[in-house]
């Protein structure tokens, strides 16, 4: 077995335990099944391994369950979905600390098959998930966001807990961000007084800004349905938005715009900050709140992964983050992953010993993507024979 600092000399004595901190391979397997499956797998090669599993998540879809799975308390509550119809929606709960993900209310997964709302999908149920956490007693708040199938600014959200926005009328305006070309007045005087006292951590893998070239509108507007005329329309009606806020709430609304993460989930992340959230990057809040620092401290190997280990996972993602705290804790780490995109160079500069994609025992990708559990335990059992015996 290699030594914990990765340079190939035995260890002689070290007791093997390993972590697996994996993120979900997603559209196949969740983060807990992966675990899952990894463990079994390394348990063929070593019997009576001492594994310990920390599913992880980066603040977009899956969050919740990390957090269920490290003991927080699942709880669910009927909110609107993206088009306004009732969904039941989980958040997660642990003493007074709550783990609320916007997807459970206001993502894609919450719309019909095929179905896509680019100018009207709202936040609202992510609103009144936020409300439903406050009334169980929260006091710090994580608020994980991406996996959205709006571009609303953050505006539902913000009108499910108490803000009022109106058109030329006096009529409140349209959901979605296309309802906000028709904004004339933002009023927050409203808002939920209890978030003056909470803290509100908006958990996100993206630093986008609000609007512009690298904005929500144009870098995920088209992943949601937009068409490159929807893109230009949402992308002013979120300037417009942002204005008619800093005529309510002063300069800090400019520069919230610009702020990172306020482009997270179409703007919700832009809404979050309005409410007072503070930015962190998605993994790093996630990292603290599962009690990683514990659990990292006991192992001898971590592993790690997710569905496509490539660009992405270098910038914020679950993997890096993983990596990057192994690291600095001197324990080695290697990855699993259904795609690998990355060449060692990048995965060593990430401190990803080696990655084993699933490819690797089994060419076949279709293969691959309609049964991936057992030739994950396959992958397991490469690792295990590699890095344990």
């Amino acid at each position: 077995m290699a030594n914990a600092a990765g340079d190939g000399t035995d260890t002689g004595t070290a007791i093997p335990r390993v972590l697996i901190a994996a993120d979900k391979f997603k559209g196949t397997l969740t983060a807990v099944q992966v675990a899952g499956r990894v463990t079994a797998g390394l348990r063929r090669i070593v019997p009576d391994l001492e594994v310990e599993a920390l599913p992880v998540a980066d603040g977009g879809d899956g969050t919740v369950a990390a957090a269920i799975a490290a003991g927080f308390e699942r709880r669910e509550v009927r909110v609107g979905g993206p088009l306004g119809d009732p969904v039941t929606a989980a958040y997660a709960l642990r003493g007074d600390t709550a783990v609320v993900e916007m997807a459970e209310a206001s993502g894609l997964q919450r719309l019909p098959a095929g179905v896509f709302a680019p100018l009207t999908a709202s936040t609202y149920g992510s609103g009144e998930l936020l409300r439903a956490a406050l009334d169980a007693g929260a006091r710090t708040i994580v608020f994980g966001v991406g996996g959205s199938a709006t571009t609303d600014g953050g505006a539902g959200m913000l009108a499910a807990l108490g803000a009022r926005f109106l058109d030329a009328g006096g009529e409140p305006v349209g959901p979605g961000g296309g309802g906000l070309r028709d904004l004339v007045t933002a009023d927050l005087s409203g808002l939920d007084e209890r978030f003056a006292s909470v803290d509100l951590v908006l958990a996100s893998d993206v630093d986008n800004p609000l609007t512009g070239p690298t904005g929500a509108p144009a870098v995920y507007g088209p992943q949601k349905g937009a068409s490159p005329a929807d893109v230009a329309t949402l992308d002013a009606a979120l300037t417009h938005f942002a204005a008619v806020l800093e005529k309510t709430v002063g300069e800090r609304a400019a520069e919230y715009a610009l702020a990172p993460g306020a482009g997270a989930a179409g703007g919700l992340g832009y809404g979050a900050l309005v409410l007072g959230a503070r930015f962190r990057p998605g993994i790093e809040v996630m990292l603290d709140v599962l009690g990683f620092a514990a659990a990292l401290e006991k192992a001898t190997l971590v592993i790690t992964g997710e569905g496509s280990l490539d660009e992405q996972t270098l910038h914020g993602k679950a993997p890096a983050g993983v990596a990057a705290a192994a690291r600095a804790a001197g324990k080695e780490v290697v990855a699993v992953c259904g795609r690998l995109a990355l060449p060692p160079k990048a995965l060593g500069r990430a401190g990803i010993r080696r990655a084993y994609p699933l490819t690797e025992v089994e060419p076949d990708l279709a293969r691959c993507i309609a049964d991936p559990g057992p030739i994950l335990e396959r992958v397991a059992e490469r690792i295990g024979r590699d890095f344990l015996i």
